[in-house]
């Protein structure tokens, strides 16, 4: 967590990250520039510039849609999604030197502004060989810049996280552009059906990975109901919550995390304000729930964030009745400091 915005806070960990990231582009281009010079002799070191950026960015944007279904998965995976807005911006800069690349060869040298020959210089919609797929990867690159240009913490503050979250969904638009561009862009120059395969395994990988994680998230939202006239509803058995964590629970159409520590339950809302992150899926550190992440943390009896931080997300009332756990489906406002309900027999509780 930070309090004061600045352009980029780098760690120990971060310069790592993004010393890797730096030897992995020029690594990737240097040997797509020198196999291609020697498969195709005949192809200019621009063209091949243009296709090494170009196949990087869409290469890293599969990694990018992976990470957060991978994460559903397999908790593993949790390391690499901490910077994974450091990656879509490389995969933006690599996607914008491709673009821009591809429109000086191409569109630079006539008596027409380069951007409006993108635009005017093919608009065949008849046929789909002919199609002219440059206007859709413009496009694609017009929704990466704007989630580029966003990425850092102080948007997401002014925006607030729902908005935020909308806007950052548009990746998968910018994809499905992407592949349309690609697509359309090796049925005009290629004969080569390579690509096109490539391309559409890694269409089939993401579907499938966010099926398959979508599939494990309904799987754990049964919607609890109440038993009784009594408001507080049955959530579950103390003894399924382990020590300083979460079970995750769906109450009226919100999931809720029940957090055991120290002899005592408390419930909050699973939704982190930073980044909407599952705070049912992380574990209290030094008394507070720590978001799983970006470490982000909130008091389990209040759901406000540690001063001077000001973060807060909704509580909810909870009980403890013969070894089970009752919750009361109505959120308190964010921020609301709650009774933690002590657990009868616990050798924690002092």
């Amino acid at each position: 967590m930070s309090l004061n915005y600045q352009a980029v806070l780098w760690n120990r960990q971060k310069k790592i990250y993004d010393g890797l990231i730096v030897l992995g582009v020029v690594l990737y281009l240097g040997m797509f520039v020198g196999v291609g010079s020697l498969v195709r002799p005949q192809t200019t070191i621009e063209t091949l510039l243009i296709r090494g950026f170009g196949t990087l960015a869409l290469a890293l944007l599969h990694v990018i849609l992976s990470i957060g279904p991978l994460c559903r998965l397999d908790r593993r995976f949790l390391p690499l999604l901490y910077n994974r807005r450091h990656l879509g911006v490389t995969m933006f800069l690599c996607g914008l030197f491709h673009g821009v690349f591809a429109i000086v060869q191409f569109h630079a040298l006539g008596n027409v502004n380069p951007l409006v020959s993108v635009l005017s210089s093919n608009t065949d919609l008849s046929s789909l060989s002919a199609f002219p797929f440059q206007p859709l990867g413009l496009a694609a690159l017009g929704i990466l810049f704007l989630m580029a240009a966003t990425s850092h913490d102080f948007w997401l503050a002014n925006l607030g996280a729902p908005i935020w979250k909308s806007l950052h969904m548009l990746v998968y638009v910018a994809y499905g552009l992407l592949v349309l561009h690609v697509v359309l862009g090796v049925l005009q120059a290629e004969t080569n059906s390579v690509l096109t395969l490539i391309l559409a395994v890694g269409f089939v990988w993401i579907v499938s990975l966010h099926l398959l994680a979508g599939f494990g998230e309904i799987a754990g939202d049964r919607e609890l109901t109440a038993a009784g006239s009594d408001r507080f509803i049955r959530a579950c058995a103390v003894d399924e919550i382990r020590e300083k964590r979460a079970r995750i629970v769906c109450l009226a159409g919100e999931r809720v995390a029940i957090f055991r520590y120290d002899g005592k339950v408390s419930a909050v809302s699973n939704v982190c304000q930073h980044q909407n992150g599952p705070l049912g899926e992380g574990k209290i550190v030094d008394g507070c729930i720590t978001c799983p992440w970006h470490g982000y943390q909130y008091a389990p009896e209040s759901g406000a964030s540690p001063p001077p931080f000001t973060e807060k997300v909704p509580t909810f009332n909870v009980r403890v009745k013969a070894g089970e756990v009752w919750i009361d489906p109505h959120p308190n406002p964010p921020g609301t400091r709650t009774e933690p309900a002590p657990i009868e027999g616990d050798a924690s509780n002092g």
